[in-house]
């Protein structure tokens, strides 16, 4: 059924119960961007009225009708055996059903399945923003049948002049096919979204043209395509704390400061190309008050000129060659100011980590929020600095703006300045992060993001990674995309432990000799215990001294990634040949082993268990005389 949420007042989430909750939750409402650009106007919109965790949309079609409020705007559409069907009669119908309602930060998931195609190219899409009447334009995430294709999964748009923008592309690990359940899910947050196949990231965006009142959809194109167990969840604004196995967001030190002369227009193309989820610049006032982007205090370094960028005014700035130092190719570059680079990121796609540099008054960071507010990009900029008073400026005057506090050492309670400043990310040096890890996880457990900088190399990544961390200032950023991509593709580094012998279940008896068989991967260590007491791997077990009943073989490995442990119960069964083989095998003198054998066959199992608890000691060893007269008294009672 379809279930609406509740209505509380929009606009930036105060810290409240759910910023207390575990990474686990926080991560659910990762904001995980990057891509390809497109040459997209983007008009944000304020986050929708409703709760993190608000379950919008909940449906699995068991009432065997459309659900109320769905609208079938194209197309047939029909509800049988507990499932949406729909379908498309030729590759030029893109037929749709409308549902749901306008959400800003949201996961819709939905378990897909290609009942019949016209080829392999067909396809079927979660619509993320598309009018209730079906109207263009609006956005999908595509997924083909023949999924392993470059293209096989999809963001796109359909424009109002119904022409195909398709802003990014990737293959799944395998073929959807025909016939087979896959759960696929897109998160989104405003104009960022990232792709998910059954449960593995394959892909994000910044690109999307996010409307004031699109709204959920499925699509269905050439072929018959059947939908289940479809919801949709509001998620938290602050999505920017990492989901487990996700990959980092790139943040472009900037721009692309390693192939192009950095903080220019330039270096911000060459970084978006590159697929970098947001351009890190600073910002500056020239002598007359425009914000400029520069990094340093004066314009020596990266331009042509001399001078306090503060002593400058803009038609001076404006002036001056910002490229050919670095290169003679980048003749005529120039200093940028913000309103312009905001322009290139809104007309362009991508999205600003500005950094306000220095000492700023409060009138002078009202102005840099006033150009971010004319050039429509609240909901694409996040604000950090090392000042402390920038912060506080910035969130009395548009608190809806996320900050973050830039370090270059660890407070001593980086929870408590996060707290006190109303954080969204903690933004230290990485080898401080990596000298005190620990601080990770309690701010992820506040809903606070951590982002390292400015980390180049790709050991230092491995270990950010594998510390949590979220995000990474980079000067290299598209030697991270591929890391990243190389991060996505590789298996589960989370140990794994099997045993395989003794299987679990299994019933021996004193003649069988197993081996404790163990397979791990992602193990750096194994121990092995046998009824609590420590053995290992490759230990052959000697039935005959053991009691008879349940026993149980335990592994425990532990790797980089964390631990895993298996557990397998055997049963050593009592049968007059086990008996027969302890008796051949005791050890115990040649009258001894002939008198026991007698009483065997003649089944006399309780005289066998008097005689032999006279003899441990003495003709029968004593640490076998107990196991052959145990089972001799069972044997008895049958």
């Amino acid at each position: 059924m379809t279930v609406p949420s509740a209505s509380p007042p929009s606009g930036r989430a105060a810290p409240g119960p759910w910023s207390t909750r575990t990474r686990a939750v926080a991560a659910a409402a990762t904001l995980a961007v990057a891509g390809g650009a497109a040459a997209l106007a983007v008009t944000t919109s304020s986050p929708a009225a409703a709760e993190p965790g608000d379950v919008v949309v909940s449906e699995n079609f068991s009432s065997g009708s459309l659900p109320a409020g769905w609208n079938a705007v194209d197309g047939a559409w029909k509800v049988e055996n507990g499932r949406l069907y729909g379908t498309s009669a030729s590759a030029s119908a893109n037929n749709k059903i409308t549902f749901g309602r306008h959400l800003n930060d949201f996961r819709f998931e939905a378990t897909m399945r290609f009942e019949s195609v016209s080829a392999a190219t067909r396809w079927a899409s979660l619509g993320l923003d598309v009018p209730a009447d079906g109207a263009t334009p609006w956005w999908i995430a595509t997924m083909r049948s023949g999924t392993t294709a470059s293209n096989g999964l999809e963001f796109a748009q359909r424009t109002t002049a119904n022409a195909w923008v398709v802003t990014n592309t990737a293959s799944a690990p395998y073929a959807a096919g025909i016939g087979r359940d896959v759960r696929v899910a897109v998160e989104v947050h405003g104009n960022q979204a990232r792709w998910i196949f059954d449960g593995r990231e394959m892909m994000r965006t910044s690109s999307l043209q996010r409307s004031s009142g699109g709204v959920q959809a499925l699509f269905v194109n050439g072929g018959t395509v059947s939908y289940d167990d479809v919801v949709v969840t509001e998620l938290p604004p602050n999505g920017y704390i990492r989901p487990e196995g996700s990959p980092f967001t790139v943040i472009a030190h900037r721009g692309a400061s390693a192939a192009a002369p950095e903080n220019t227009l330039v270096a911000q193309e060459i970084a978006r190309k590159g697929g970098a989820d947001w351009i890190e610049n600073d910002v500056q006032p020239s002598k007359d008050g425009i914000p400029f982007v520069l990094h340093d205090a004066t314009v020596d370094r990266t331009t042509d000129g001399t001078g306090n960028i503060r002593s400058l005014t803009a038609e001076q700035i404006k002036a001056l060659d910002a490229g050919s130092w670095f290169g003679p190719q980048y003749v005529g570059e120039r200093v940028p100011t913000l309103a312009e680079q905001l322009a290139d990121l809104r007309t362009r796609g991508g999205n600003l980590l500005l950094e306000i540099k220095g000492k700023h008054t409060k009138d002078e960071v009202a102005t840099i929020i006033q150009v971010i507010r004319d050039e429509q990009m609240m909901g694409r900029v996040f604000v950090q600095s090392f000042e402390v008073d920038a912060l506080r400026y910035t969130y009395e005057l548009a608190p809806e703006l996320p900050l973050g506090l830039l370090r270059s050492s660890l407070d001593a309670d980086p929870l408590a300045i996060s707290e006190e400043l109303h954080l969204t990310a903690y933004n230290p040096d990485g080898n401080a992060l990596l000298a005190k890890p620990e601080v990770v996880a309690p701010l992820h457990d506040a809903g606070v993001a951590v982002m390292a900088w400015t980390m180049d190399s790709a050991s230092l990544w491995q270990r950010l990674e594998r510390i949590g961390t979220d995000a990474i200032i980079t000067n290299r950023a598209a030697e991270l995309v591929g890391w990243n991509s190389a991060f996505t593709q590789r298996g589960s580094a989370e140990p794994t432990v099997e045993i395989a012998s003794p299987v679990d279940g299994a019933r021996l008896d004193r003649a069988q000799s197993p081996v404790i068989a163990v397979a791990a991967t992602n193990a750096e260590t194994v121990t092995v215990t046998l009824d609590g007491r420590k053995s290992a791997a490759g230990r052959k077990l000697d039935l005959a001294k053991l009691t008879a009943g349940r026993h149980t073989v335990t592994a425990e490995v532990t790797g980089p990634e964390g631990t895993a442990t298996a557990t397998s119960t055997f049963t050593v069964a009592v049968s007059q040949a086990g008996l027969g083989y302890l008796i051949l095998t005791s050890g115990a003198d040649e009258s001894a082993v002939d008198t026991m054998t007698v009483k065997l066959a003649h089944r006399q199992y309780a005289q066998l268990a008097a005689w032999v608890d006279r003899q441990a000691g003495k003709t029968v060893p004593a640490e076998v005389a107990g196991v052959i007269a145990a089972d001799a008294r069972t044997l008895a009672l049958r």
